[in-house]
């Protein structure tokens, strides 16, 4: 690989928006290998060469729309062809924390690609793909890809170019199977869930409310005492009479049938 691009909208403006994700690759990669990048007014871009492999790392300087025309002088210039340039660049195919490479391909709408097919006549340069996410609605993109990403969804994005730069020796070195392997087998973060918003509820009418139940009675805070269980009154069994009954009976005849007998 002889040139690595990383696209997105010069300025402080739009530097931490997620449509600057490719330029972050390129940034981290110069800070990490001590490679100076240079405003060159001829090429309208920032220019470093990484001493290690002899690559040209570039910053387009222009808008989004114009950013092919460095790259094309540059490759002019330089004798690239295009299947030695890899481009950096947002991906919203692909949610935050995910990376991907791959050669050749369409531009899905992206105008950093757009123009580079253009401008260099061929869509087989190589692409460094971020993942930024898509907001829902294609009407959205516009605004969605030039505002900052959340503070979660930008740590995501930095794990992801953080792997990219993991396997970029090995691009620089012409490994590029073995630095796709390498990036494509790495885990992926979970997907976060996305929380539904609950629509406010409909008012009852006053044919549709129910009663209010009475409340119910709390328990006393002293235990009710048990009632006293009723007397049962125990019939007389004959044969049996009080003291005074006994008494009298000694004066009177006996009437019992079964004395009789």
């Amino acid at each position: 690989m002889k040139l690595v691009v990383g696209l997105g909208n010069p300025g402080d403006r739009y530097q931490a928006t997620r449509h600057n994700a490719g330029s972050w690759v390129v940034e981290r990669f110069a800070a990490e290998t001590h490679t100076v990048l240079r405003k060159d007014a001829k090429f309208q871009a920032l220019v470093g060469r990484h001493e290690a492999s002899g690559a040209w790392l570039v910053l387009p300087q222009n808008f989004m729309n114009a950013s092919g025309r460095p790259v094309q002088m540059l490759a002019s210039f330089f004798k690239i062809a295009p299947g030695d340039i890899l481009v950096a660049h947002d991906e919203l195919d692909f949610p935050p924390g995910v990376v991907r490479m791959k050669q050749g391909g369409g531009v899905a709408g992206h105008n950093g690609l757009k123009d580079v097919s253009a401008r260099l006549g061929s869509h087989e340069y190589w692409r460094l793909r971020i993942g930024i996410g898509h907001p829902g609605d294609r009407n959205a993109v516009t605004d969605y890809v030039l505002r900052k990403p959340a503070q979660e969804e930008r740590a995501e994005v930095d794990a992801a170019i953080g792997r990219a730069l993991e396997v970029l020796p090995l691009v620089l070195a012409g490994d590029l199977q073995g630095a796709m392997l390498k990036l494509h087998s790495a885990p992926e973060p979970a997907p976060r869930p996305v929380k539904a918003e609950q629509p406010p509820a409909a008012p009852e009418s006053a044919s549709q409310r129910k009663p209010k139940k009475a409340p119910k009675a709390e328990p006393s805070a002293q235990p009710a005492q048990p009632e006293a269980p009723a007397k049962v009154e125990k019939p007389e069994q004959p044969g049996k009479t009080g003291g005074l009954g006994s008494f009298f009976r000694k004066f009177l005849p006996d009437t019992d049938p079964a004395r009789k007998k």
